[in-house]
């Protein structure tokens, strides 16, 4: 029997884990009690090193690049200024204004419309400064319709040169050259009055009354557009119809000449003139109707409106006492004559 088989603890092996055993401390060599701990590092471990935490790489933000609303050109810069000065000289010429309205001894405005020489005996008859009486956002509005009462002004000077033309150009017996004539003496004037300043009344004083005098005016000014665009004989109107006619020479049957083909090529652009007026007067009725209507103004304020104002002018209130005193007086003078007794 070998030496292995009386004693195992003899084996080399068995030995050798025995004292590394005895060299490592193990639950049974632990002492809870005991304050003074002792940690014995296990062979072969590395020395302990404290913890070094490496910097951090930060990652750059990106790169900021301005888009094309953002960016402000030079040009645009000098638009803006251009702007911005023109906003300063209207602010200064109002305030110009107005320290003058308040510098006046009885603050009354001069008329200034229309803008007559100093020379002329005549004066101005009202006062107009859209700027001044118009609110801000009705103001453009009153502008367009101030140019297009000059544009209707123009034209109608042009129909004067073309009834002109048909006169000395034989075309006619003088027909057109009158109602020209008359229509440039009458409408240019009641134009501005009828319907240009009832419209410029309601925007400064949003008017109902004055909105519909200048519906039922300026209405009968586009039907007027359109006949004169249209020309038909007999009218006086230099429109597209009298163009054809003059093309062929008018009344005479000997053909057209070189004359009337100038004359007809001049009442062709009236007539173009007077086909754009009519749209813009449609254009700006429709516009201004459309406004009118969005205010909730109605006819019924229209007749409150001149109601209240005929009640609160002076010179109806004199003559409805004036007439009422009379018919008291007649009323005195015919009782004593009926009660006068008889023989």
């Amino acid at each position: 029997m070998s030496a292995f088989d009386e004693n195992p603890f003899a084996d080399p092996s068995v030995q050798q884990a025995t004292a590394n055993s005895a060299q490592t401390p193990g639950l049974d060599d632990y002492d809870p009690f005991n304050k003074q701990k002792t940690t014995v590092a296990p062979a072969g471990a590395p020395p302990s090193q404290p913890a070094v935490m490496s910097p951090t790489q930060e990652v750059a933000p990106p790169q900021y690049t301005p888009t094309a609303q953002q960016t402000v050109t030079s040009a645009d810069f000098q638009d803006l200024q251009r702007r911005q000065d023109e906003l300063e000289r209207k602010a200064a010429e109002l305030a110009r204004r107005e320290e003058e309205l308040k510098s006046s001894p009885y603050n009354a405005r001069v008329n200034n419309w229309p803008p007559l020489p100093g020379f002329l005996p005549c004066q101005p008859c009202f006062y107009q400064d859209i700027n001044v009486d118009i609110p801000v956002e009705f103001q453009e509005m009153v502008k367009r319709l101030y140019y297009l009462w000059l544009f209707h002004a123009v034209l109608l000077l042009g129909n004067l040169f073309g009834g002109t033309c048909f006169l000395f150009g034989g075309l006619d017996n003088g027909s057109m050259f009158g109602l020209s004539l008359v229509y440039t003496f009458f409408f240019i004037p009641l134009s501005f009055l009828c319907w240009f300043r009832p419209a410029y009344k309601a925007f400064r004083s949003d008017s109902s009354f004055n909105f519909m005098v200048f519906f039922f005016i300026f209405f009968c000014q586009f039907c007027f557009s359109v006949v004169m665009a249209l020309g038909i004989p007999g009218t006086g109107g230099s429109g597209i119809i009298t163009a054809i006619v003059t093309f062929r020479g008018g009344t005479r049957n000997d053909g057209a000449t070189g004359g009337d083909y100038f004359i007809g090529f001049i009442v062709l652009l009236i007539a173009l003139g007077f086909s754009a007026a009519a749209l813009a007067d449609f254009f700006m009725l429709t516009k201004i109707h459309g406004y009118y209507r969005a205010t909730g103004a109605s006819l019924s304020k229209a007749q409150a409106e001149f109601t209240t104002n005929v009640l609160s002018n002076d010179g109806v209130r004199n003559a409805a006492a004036s007439a009422a005193a009379a018919g008291v007086r007649q009323g005195f003078q015919q009782g004593p004559q009926q009660q006068a007794p008889r023989y």
